[in-house]
């Protein structure tokens, strides 16, 4: 891995942590705890792809076992996102672009429902039984919520910084402001409006004619 990749998600992961922890995690909100250690973890992941998302997911979550308050046995969140950093970054685009926002909300979607689940499935094989208390269903509802509130304002932000430092050439080609966190968004009108300059017949015509002759 290059030095950006080690530094970058070092600094993001620490940071995330240290927010969830002493702010989000006080908000006392019902249900579950928005994770943006875990957003942190995909925007990485679909960057960088399925290795790194697995070597990243399980160092923060191990990260996450050891900072305190933690009250649970240490390697249970690290295997949690390990798997969910190796299965976001089998999305990865293979030209390193993302067209729409779909695919990232999905893979936000699809990691709050499973790291949920894989949270109290382990959690019930090591004899924690928070989740009953609290319910399942209300956690996984909670969870999917509060992520895909949140994952606006984090994943295409992470994304687009993690591809400018890692001097991705896909993302050189929007000037010298770097690429744009919601790219995705405007690609299709900008693909549109191409397809209409090469439909306009005036320039070949007026190519072709010069003091009103035809040359």
């Amino acid at each position: 891995m290059r030095v950006n990749r080690i530094l970058l998600p070092a600094v993001l992961v620490v940071l995330a942590l240290v927010i969830q922890v002493s702010v989000l995690a006080r908000l006392h909100l019902p249900g579950a705890v928005p994770d943006l250690l875990m957003l942190v973890v995909l925007g990485l992941a679909m960057t960088y792809g399925h290795v790194a998302g697995c070597l990243i997911g399980f160092f923060a979550g191990l990260l996450a076992d050891l900072a305190p308050p933690a009250d649970h046995a240490a390697g249970r969140y690290a295997l949690v996102l390990c798997v969910i950093g190796y299965l976001a970054g089998l999305t990865k685009p293979e030209n390193g672009q993302l067209r729409s926002a779909a695919l990232p909300m999905t893979v936000v979607a699809g990691a709050a429902v499973l790291s949920t689940l894989l949270y109290a499935s382990v959690g019930a094989l090591v004899g924690d039984t928070a989740a009953r208390h609290v319910g399942i269903v209300s956690l996984l509802f909670t969870a999917l919520v509060y992520d895909l509130l949140l994952a606006p304002f984090t994943v295409p932000w992470i994304m687009a910084l993690a591809r400018r430092l890692d001097r991705d050439p896909m993302a050189s080609d929007t000037g010298a402001g770097g690429p744009s966190p919601y790219r995705w968004m405007s690609a299709g009108n900008a693909r549109s409006g191409n397809r209409l300059t090469r439909m306009r017949p005036g320039g070949q015509r007026d190519s072709l004619l010069k003091g009103g002759r035809k040359l």
